[in-house]
């Protein structure tokens, strides 16, 4: 009877030290051990459970031990998530993702601004796919008066504060957050120097913006906007219209295939071929480098310009009406002979 006491004793205590074992095991591996396979970014949405944020990151396939993770959540007492942008990678442990859904420790994404911008419901489009804030709360935002006034802007030179560029925010920023952070992008952007610079050129801080816009409409060969703003400037200082068929463009909300003589009687304020001198405000966002070349322009003696006939993307530049009259009949004629051939 001893015998068998001592069996079914030494039996448990086998068992006990299996089950401790095999807990400290467990415990090693939660806490010290990666769990994860690479990079892997989490994106929590308002009212998404634990549940469903969990069978979306076993689901990816990049978890090792699902069992591990899931124990890890369940120590912690992680009952909900708070939105936001997590990331996992090689190096994370259940325990450290457990503990990142808890206290919320969110991963910074990159808002990027590229590419054309030309009205304040695309602007509103760029960022909602990228952020989570929604497209119509952004967009009634762009275009509320009090909120606009209260960063310096209105809804004609609103562009004026937006610089394309690359910005490093949390994914959860609010309407509110973001627009700080386009202000004080813009703050950071226009020191001393550079409202020295438009000063030299005889333009306020809109009308740098404004003439950048019209230059991002003609071209977006780097090399070449010094030159084309110093085109525009030099109307500007003659006298002249400035005929820009961006502005023309504007009017008809992008929308022309091309422009006919007809578009050119458009009775509009930003009719630049009516109308002398810049529009009221930017026709587009204009980029940094758009904004250079107006600040930095090429001193040339140079009116007009038009297409290359090469179609290389590049212009070719005149000093009188004549020679650009000539250097526009040779890109009619390859436009005319391009269309032929196809």
């Amino acid at each position: 009877m001893r015998k068998i006491f001592k069996i079914i004793v030494w039996t448990l205590l086998v068992c006990v030290l299996a089950a401790a074992g095999m807990a400290g095991a467990a415990i090693y591996y939660d806490r010290k051990v990666p769990n994860f396979t690479g990079r892997f970014d989490v994106y929590v949405y308002p009212g998404m459970d634990l549940t469903e944020v969990c069978d979306s990151v076993i689901a990816s396939g990049k978890v090792k031990r699902p069992s591990s993770l899931q124990r890890a959540l369940k120590f912690q007492g992680v009952e909900s998530m708070k939105p936001g942008h997590y990331v996992l990678d090689g190096h994370s442990t259940s325990i450290y993702a457990a503990r990142m859904f808890k206290m919320g420790w969110q991963t910074p994404v990159q808002l990027r601004l590229s590419g054309s911008i030309r009205t304040r419901s695309s602007l509103a489009a760029k960022i909602a796919a990228q952020m989570m804030v929604g497209r119509e709360e952004l967009e009634a935002a762009f275009s509320d008066a009090n909120t606009l006034r209260h960063y310096g802007v209105d809804t004609v030179s609103f562009f004026t504060m937006v610089l394309p560029d690359s910005y490093e925010m949390y994914w959860t920023a609010s309407v509110e957050e973001i627009m700080d952070r386009l202000k004080k992008e813009h703050d950071d952007y226009w020191d001393e120097e550079r409202i020295g610079l438009a000063r030299k050129q005889g333009l306020s801080e809109l009308e740098v913006a404004t003439l950048a816009s019209i230059v991002d409409g003609e071209t977006k060969y780097e090399p070449e906007m010094p030159r084309i703003a110093g085109v525009y400037l030099n109307r500007l200082r003659t006298g002249m219209k400035l005929q820009a068929d961006p502005t023309v463009a504007f009017i008809f909300g992008y929308r022309l295939n091309r422009i006919l003589k007809k578009h050119l009687a458009a009775d509009s304020p930003y009719n630049t071929y009516r109308n002398f001198g810049l529009p009221p405000g930017p026709i587009s966002c204009p980029p940094k480098a758009c904004l250079e070349a107006v600040l930095h322009p090429e001193e040339h003696a140079y009116l007009y310009f038009c297409a290359d006939p090469s179609f290389n993307g590049s212009h070719l530049f005149a000093k009188t009406y004549n020679e650009h009259l000539s250097n526009a009949r040779a890109f009619q004629k390859a436009l005319t002979a391009r269309a032929k051939s196809k």
